[in-house]
């Protein structure tokens, strides 16, 4: 491991801890994975809030929309394989669709370019209000009609996805659960993983939680539950750990993987924008962005109690996974953050021994501050902010200007 990145794992779980405890969440969990080793895996807080019964890295989440990438690795390697190809319509796969849903290609649903229904008439079950659809109610969505012609824009869909679970059934001749289980997690090696619901009791699942408004308490939320027909779409349970050691092997760049590089290339290779304003894109199960200067690829996650972020950084091989427990943690921010912190040390690099003691949090009247040492300076990080070397002040110890 690189001086700038052992300097940056050191500081990243005591600011994100200090984020927890001013959010004031339940708990969350952080990965990050570094040449293919993870180098970072550290829990805060709770897996349920009201038991008091603290999160540990072990423990499972309901990563919700990151089950996206895994179906489009499943759809690639059946590709590889010559199942089946992205521009199949999806009528070969699945009957008993419109005939306008039923032309639609394999790749436009990868993309959410197809035009179809986000969530169908009645997305209910994700205020815990019905069960998740069973695949028969899912095509149910699908007797009509594309709600815009295909391939004019990005439209997200959780049912498109949801589509692509039973064209992986139709085309491995296999149920979506079984086979994306052997062929995709536990070829990438993943043992905490799960396409759907937590497996046996004796796994630990992190509860999740509401916010505390309008009860002015949180209450937890089980994640013990089948999102049925909808697991392709959102129904993966795992840890950080796997979640990032699954997203760095998709890197174009990684040395193994579970699919090919051409196909990784295809997956994370930004095509149309969302349209929510934010400047990122949409590949095959992957969200491509920006950091500063740094390209990430990877996808966002939100289920009832549960929110997550992965980013990969493929030119600097990290991947960063954070999962909390609670609606309402600021998980983009952390996020983000955690790359401030990265990109600091690695444009400033270690700062010398003669530094290091130059460390700690210090509590006053407005708050905490901490002395971070980096480069050839010791930073006043702000511990509160989302970006804690955002416009800090510096202190040069006067040994260093004798």
């Amino acid at each position: 491991m690189t001086d700038w990145l052992a300097a940056a794992l050191d500081y990243i779980p005591s600011w994100l801890d200090m984020q927890l405890r001013v959010f004031r969440q339940p708990g969350c969990v952080i990965a990050i994975v570094h040449r293919g080793v993870v180098v970072l895996e550290r829990a805060f807080g709770h897996a349920d809030l009201h038991r008091g019964e603290a999160l540990t890295p072990r423990h499972r989440f309901r990563a919700a929309s990151h089950a996206k990438a895994v179906t489009a690795a499943g759809v690639m390697r059946l590709r590889e394989t010559g199942k089946l190809k992205l521009d199949d319509p999806v009528g070969k796969y699945v009957p008993d669709l419109h005939r306008d849903v039923a032309r639609l290609k394999i790749r436009q649903l990868l993309g959410h370019s197809g035009g179809v229904t986000r969530d169908g008439a009645d997305c209910g079950y994700f205020y815990d209000r019905k069960p998740y659809p069973t695949g028969r109610e899912l095509l149910r969505d699908f007797q009509a009609p594309p709600l815009i012609r295909p391939g004019t824009r990005f439209k997200y869909s959780n049912q498109g996805y949801g589509l692509l679970g039973l064209v992986i059934a139709a085309a491995s001749g296999e149920a979506y659960g079984s086979w994306i289980k052997r062929e995709i997690i536990d070829a990438v090696g993943l043992t905490e993983t799960l396409p759907d619901l937590p497996g046996s009791e004796d796994a630990l699942l992190a509860h999740g939680h509401t916010n505390d408004l309008p009860l002015g308490r949180r209450v937890a939320v089980r994640g013990d539950y089948s999102t049925r027909a909808l697991a392709p779409a959102s129904g993966l349970t795992t840890t950080a750990r796997d979640l990032a050691t699954f997203f760095a092997q998709l890197s174009p760049r990684a040395t193994r993987s579970v699919i090919s590089a051409p196909s990784r290339r295809a997956m994370t290779r930004g095509r149309l924008r969302n349209q929510s304003g934010t400047a990122v894109q949409y590949g095959f199960g992957t969200i491509v962005g920006r950091v500063g200067d740094w390209t990430w690829f990877g996808h966002t996650g939100g289920l009832q109690g549960y929110l997550s972020r992965t980013r990969m950084f493929s030119a600097q091989d990290l991947t960063v996974s954070i999962l909390a427990n609670s609606a309402d943690a600021p998980v983009e921010q952390w996020i983000d953050g955690t790359v401030h912190i990265l990109r600091t040390f690695k444009r400033r690099g270690r700062a010398p021994d003669r530094l290091q003691d130059w460390t700690g949090r210090w509590w006053g009247l407005w708050g905490a501050i901490d002395l971070v040492p980096v480069g050839n300076r010791v930073a006043v990080a702000n511990p509160h902010a989302a970006n804690p070397f955002l416009n800090a002040s510096e202190l040069v110890p006067t040994f260093l200007l004798g």
